[in-house]
């Protein structure tokens, strides 16, 4: 990976961006990134991820756009949460935070699992919906499709799925119906 990342997100059938810089640091990375919605009420919020070497989230910082109030998740990278602070055992287990509003938080199983071609695996993420900045366990599964580049996404508690694709870096290029790379 270069040393910085740029990439830029479109929402699917909106206006609202993305931008975020990946950036390598001594102990893993860091991500820097504002999200710009449009629907369904408009806000922006800003966001930035710690990440080890081995690509388990360590902080998240989720801040809102005229808004005094942030969310901060900690993990200690075994499966235990701090949410501002507060110990949070309803995500006992979880190594992966899912952000509504990003598509980078797919990245993090991505290449955390390194699944191959055939292969699927179930995991809960501490799901973070965003404006409300409210945690809560959320179960998924990613199947590998094509090797690096392909995967199906499935929520185990709704009907939803879809086919997400990747670039090099392991960030998604195409996630149908609610996020296209721009660049």
């Amino acid at each position: 990976m270069a040393r910085a990342i740029v990439a830029r997100w479109q929402e699917w059938g909106g206006s609202g961006t993305q931008h975020l810089v990946l950036s390598d640091n001594r102990d893993g990375m860091s991500v820097d990134a504002v999200a710009i919605s449009s629907d369904p009420h408009p806000f922006a919020a800003r966001y930035r991820i710690t990440i080890d070497a081995d690509w388990l989230m360590r902080r998240l910082e989720v801040s809102l756009v005229g808004r005094e109030d942030v969310l901060i998740l900690e993990a200690d990278g075994k499966g235990h949460w701090t949410v501002s602070g507060r110990p949070m055992p309803a995500l006992d287990g979880v190594l992966e935070p899912d952000l509504s509003v990003s598509p980078f938080t797919n990245t993090l199983p991505i290449k955390r699992l390194r699944l191959a071609k055939g292969e699927s695996a179930e995991i809960r993420t501490a799901y973070v919906s965003v404006p409300a900045l409210e945690v809560f366990p959320d179960p998924q599964r990613y199947t590998c499709l094509e090797e690096g580049c392909r995967y199906l996404y499935e929520s185990l508690d709704s009907d939803f799925r879809r086919e997400i694709t990747f670039d090099e870096h392991g960030l998604v290029t195409d996630y149908p119906g609610l996020f296209r790379r721009l660049f």
